[in-house]
């Protein structure tokens, strides 16, 4: 026979976490890459394009955080 105790713990479900946000460079280095896969350049000269906000048309806008 199970305890009152015993069956209450069985119905209960563990938190859900949150899942960690990816970091800018991560967001950077996934784009970079699927980037150059589809246009032939180098994931680093992508990559520096990306970061230099100066350079870009819509360098007012930032990525979702």
């Amino acid at each position: 026979m199970l305890s009152s105790h015993n069956a209450t713990m069985s119905k209960l479900k563990p938190t859900p976490q949150k899942p960690a946000k990816p970091s800018p460079q991560a967001v950077r280095r996934a784009v970079a890459s699927s980037t150059a896969l589809e246009t032939g350049l180098t994931v680093q000269e992508l990559e520096r394009k990306l970061q230099n906000r100066s350079q870009h048309r819509f360098a007012h806008i930032k990525l979702a955080a």
